[in-house]
């Protein structure tokens, strides 16, 4: 039947076109009418007999006896709507009931895209198959991990390319069993530059951890938890991380250029922190092999160098002389890392008395190396220097003149000679060694001679604090909590038995970007995998506990820059790497057991000695993929301590950098590691500030919405330096109030009334702004200004936060509080109306005031030869830009010079200054201070030229109006916006020209 249809249909199928429209005659169509008829009569006879077939079958043996034979058949024959009808079977009758079966459509999905996604791992990091071999077993490296006696948390930092990670990569090849072609390149091996990016820049850019076992002059063991912290100023946010985990600081400084910008930002940033520092004098073969001085002007070099560094530590710590550093007590090592030896005064003296058999004292013989000390032979005795004595020094004497003879053996003298200058020091090489080539020749043998970096394991063992002394001071400067709190005390025990306590300053993404691993200090307590943490983010408070997660702890190790040693449990005082608890965490974070039952208090967030002043807006290409790259911006902003993402009000994308270099890394991980995507970048812009420079030309009050509370304020400058010492922490609310009022009385001249009327500062609790209370008890009613206290500060906190200008932040701004009328009952003066009357009274009072706009301004360090000095100075003169001081850097062909130049000209300085000095002039430029913009932003009188410079007293306006635009707002301010009717008609009266707008 079914191919007598199908043959009707085919012939059937030349009587239609393609759009259904019937083809053939009237007679065809009768013809058709007659066989649909024939076809109709055949499907009705064919029902029938299938119907007496199924009657016969229900009457078979075997059926329902109760229905009397015609029940199911009932059933069958019974009416089944569409939607009811089951024509396939269904998943779960087809392949069981404990398989999960997805359904999805055709087209949800490109055809391009897979549905199940392929395992990928992005290639950002060069990564290690296995764990290096260690000279010392795991199990005790595990073992030194229980004695926080015997740990040393150290933070390795120095200015750019003054040879850090080159003394990682000699402590490591020392440590460990390296491959053979990482020995024998010529190639450095830069293990802790474990991304792409840092090897092909030839930069750090990340803090990496290393954890060593290093051995002393004593022949005893410690573990060392060392962070290679980036030199160049733009990534200063990760040596900020650095130095908030550790203890300790060595300092490393190269021999040839010494103190440089980046070294004495180091040095006042590990003040501030609270850590002690050690010198490491690196690249001392530059002495020797390029400047080629000799001996004895290379000592001049080196105490010069280590007087500079003595004395910004003493500025650093308040004239403490007891954190110098001297080559005479062990705090000083002299390195060649490249290479491969070190040694301290100590460790020299003990290569005499091991080669030469002397039967002194070691520590007394080194005491005897540096300074005014000469050496009589005829007596063998060692004598102090008088004036104008030419004898030589006995650091001389002794260290740099064997070390200039090795250098200048091996690189120009025979293989016999070398032989027998190796016998005056008892060491050996094999006959096939002496014709290698001279570096690897100098490598071998300054470390046969050398030895192991005894000198740098005492210094950090003799002069930094272990972990367990450590972590007292830790808890002492950092916990916001009472520090006679059980807790407190606890954790600075530093014990295994204490409570958990965990100190957060980093997160490093895996291999497939997608999560973060948690790196912290253990101060308190230990952590094995799947305890239960708490996490505290910086926003936590005991009184606002939004920003509190608890999480699990699925993975655990330590974080040895290109691989992990996992862990069984975390101890008391290392610093660990923690999986699965990085998604409440923003950038640092207190963690704590979740079985915690007391108030619970953080530690202090990081702090930073530079700050975030470049903009760029950023947008996909493709607009389908805006939440991909919003997820990106959330990574970036884990992975960077101090860059700064923002959506505007106009819907931009901004991303803030600490320059150009930063936003560059910035981008390269936005586009290949997180965001996995092409995105399009805005013409770069600059943060700015707005402030005030005169007192309000009148009292500026505001009424609120309900008209029943009223707020006068006066705005005017801030003391100058005040708000410097509030961003950095030495000015604050939670000091004493009778300390705070000592200190504003003393070095700010402040009345003894308004030192203790301090309200807040703003925008955030170290904003370097104030909110004063001025006003007189008698008039004012103080128990009603205390109830609305804190509303008034939140409107004070907004409205700093969003200047009336441009919308940037204010800066240098005084706000005093005169008068105010305050409703009886609670329900007329609440938040909503108090708080947004508070913002309007402070725009009124800063437009009344005189405002300015901010810039800020870079300090750059540009280090040229001399006939370079007339290039530099044109192309900053082109750039608003001067030198503030130009000397020669003693010892070298080079000057150093010092400038002011303004971020927002800045854009290409650095390429500009190589390119007109032929590649001889290094630049590098750091945040320095906030400047005034010339001219005055509310005139309206400038008339902006399109494609054109602007003058200098045009600056402020052009600036204004520009960023004005950028956000989608009006080019002026609206002054009915935040002035109330009787304030504008006061104001009216001395400005004509308002006057006619009015």
């Amino acid at each position: 039947r079914r191919h007598r249809q199908f043959r009707r249909i085919v012939a059937m199928a030349d009587l239609y076109d393609e759009f259904g429209n019937y083809l053939g005659s009237d007679g065809e169509w009768d013809e058709q009418e007659a066989a649909e008829d024939e076809t109709h009569v055949d499907v009705q006879e064919e029902e029938r007999e299938a119907s007496v077939w199924e009657g016969m079958e229900t009457d078979l043996p075997g059926g329902d006896e109760d229905d009397g034979g015609g029940g199911d058949g009932e059933d069958e024959r019974q009416i089944v709507l569409a939607e009811d009808k089951k024509d396939y079977p269904d998943a779960e009758e087809v392949y069981g009931e404990d398989v999960e079966v997805l359904v999805m459509d055709e087209d949800e999905k490109h055809i391009e895209e897979p549905i199940i996604q392929p395992k990928t791992t992005k290639k950002f990091q060069v990564l290690e198959k296995g764990a290096l071999q260690a000279h010392v077993d795991v199990e005790f490296m595990k073992g030194l991990l229980k004695k926080p006696e015997l740990v040393r948390n150290v933070a390795v930092i120095g200015h750019l390319q003054h040879g850090k990670t080159q003394m990682m990569d000699m402590l490591v090849e020392q440590t460990h069993v390296t491959r053979h072609q990482e020995r024998q390149n010529d190639k450095p091996m830069r293990f802790t530059d474990a991304r792409i990016d840092e090897q092909e820049r030839g930069i750090s850019i990340k803090t990496t951890p290393m954890s060593l076992v290093m051995e002393n002059s004593k022949g005893k063991h410690y573990l060392c938890n060392l962070l290679d912290a980036p030199g160049h100023p733009n990534f200063s946010d990760e040596m900020s991380a650095a130095l908030r985990l550790a203890d300790g600081a060595m300092l490393v400084v190269d021999a040839c250029e010494g103190v440089m910008l980046n070294t004495e930002r180091a040095i006042q940033h590990a003040a501030r922190e609270g850590v002690r520092i050690g010198l490491v004098v690196s690249k001392f073969d530059r002495l020797i092999t390029e400047l080629r001085i000799p001996p004895a002007d290379a000592y001049y070099k080196l105490q010069h160098l280590i007087q500079e560094v003595n004395a910004i530590i003493l500025a650093s710590n308040g004239g403490d002389k007891s954190m110098e550093v001297s080559p005479t007590d062990g705090s000083v090592v002299f390195s060649a890392a490249i290479h491969g030896w070190s040694f301290s005064l100590r460790t020299f003296s003990q290569l005499y008395v091991e080669v030469q058999g002397m039967e002194v004292d070691v520590d007394v013989f080194a005491k005897r190396l540096w300074g005014e000390y000469t050496y009589e032979e005829e007596n063998c005795v060692f004598r102090k220097r008088k004036a104008g004595d030419s004898r030589e020094r006995s650091f001389v004497q002794f260290v740099l003149e064997p070390l200039y003879k090795i250098y200048s053996t091996i690189l120009g003298e025979s293989s016999k000679v070398i032989g027998q200058m190796l016998d005056e020091f008892g060491v050996c090489i094999k006959p096939s060694e002496y014709n290698s080539d001279p570096k690897p020749l100098i490598k071998l043998i300054c470390r046969k001679v050398f030895g192991t970096a005894a000198g740098i394991t005492d210094l950090m063992v003799e002069h930094l604090p272990s972990s367990l002394e450590g972590t007292r001071k830790k808890v002492k400067t950092l916990y916001t909590g009472p520090l006679d709190s059980p807790f407190a005390r606890e954790v600075s025990s530093c014990s295994e038995n204490g409570p958990l306590a965990i100190l957060v300053a980093k997160l490093y993404p895996d291999k497939d970007c997608k999560a973060f691993g948690v790196f912290g200090r253990v101060l308190s307590g230990s952590v094995c995998v799947g305890d239960s943490i708490r996490i505290l983010g910086d926003s936590y408070t005991p009184d606002d506990e939004e920003d509190s997660y608890v999480k699990q702890v699925a993975e655990l190790g330590l974080f040895q820059s290109r691989y992990k040693i996992p862990l069984e449990r975390g101890h008391a005082g290392t610093l660990v790497l923690l999986g699965g608890l990085d998604d409440p965490i923003n950038k640092a974070a207190t963690l704590i057991s979740e079985s915690f039952v007391e108030e619970a208090f953080i530690f202090k967030p990081l702090s930073f000695n530079t700050k975030s002043v470049m903009k760029i807006a950023v947008e996909p290409l493709n607009p389908s993929e805006l939440p991909k790259m919003v997820e990106g911006l959330r990574k970036i902003n884990k992975s960077y301590p101090l860059a700064v993402t923002k959506v505007e009000e106009s819907g931009e994308h901004t991303i803030m950098g600490t320059g150009e270099l930063y936003l560059d890394s910035v981008m390269k991980d936005l586009r290949e590691m997180y965001g996995d995507m092409e995105v399009k970048v805005a013409d770069p812009v600059t943060s700015f500030s707005e402030t005030v420079v005169e007192t309000s030309a009148f009292k500026c009050f505001a009424d609120t919405p309900n008209k029943q509370n009223r707020i006068t304020m006066i705005a005017e400058p801030l003391e100058r330096g005040l708000s410097t010492d509030i961003e950095m922490g030495r000015i604050s609310l939670d000091m004493p109030p009778k300390e705070l009022r000592s200190v504003l009385q003393t070095n700010y001249q402040w009345d003894a009334l308004a030192a203790r009327s301090v309200w807040a500062f703003g925008p955030d609790v170290s904003g370097p702004n104030v909110l004063l209370d001025d006003s007189i008890p008698g008039e004012v009613d103080k128990s009603l200004m205390k109830a609305i206290q804190q509303s008034v500060i939140q409107g004070f906190q907004w409205g700093s936060r969003e200047g009336p200008l441009c919308e940037e932040p204010m800066r240098n701004v005084k706000f005093r509080i005169l008068d105010a009328s305050i409703a009886d009952k609670p329900l007329l003066r609440g938040g909503g109306q108090i708080i947004p009357t508070v913002r309007r009274a402070t725009y009124s009072s800063f437009l009344t005031a005189s405002p300015r706009l901010m810039e800020p301004m870079y300090l750059a360090e540009i280090q040229a030869p001399g006939d370079c000095l007339s290039a530099i100075y044109n192309i900053l003169s082109k750039r608003r830009g001067h030198v503030t001081k130009d000397l020669p850097k003693p010892g070298t062909p080079f000057y150093l010079v010092h400038a002011l130049l303004p971020v927002i000209e800045s854009w290409g300085f650095e390429t500009d200054l190589r390119y007109h000095t032929q590649g001889q002039a290094f630049c590098l430029t750091v945040f320095d201070h906030w400047s005034i913009v010339p001219g005055d932003p509310l005139d309206r009188s400038i008339k902006l030229v399109p494609l054109a410079p602007s003058p200098p007293p045009h600056l402020a306006r052009e600036f204004m109006v520009k960023t004005r635009r950028r956000k989608g707002m009006a080019d002026d301010v609206s002054l009915a916006k935040f002035f109330d009717d009787p304030v504008l008609l006061e104001l009216a009266r001395g400005d004509p020209e308002l006057q006619q707008l009015l």
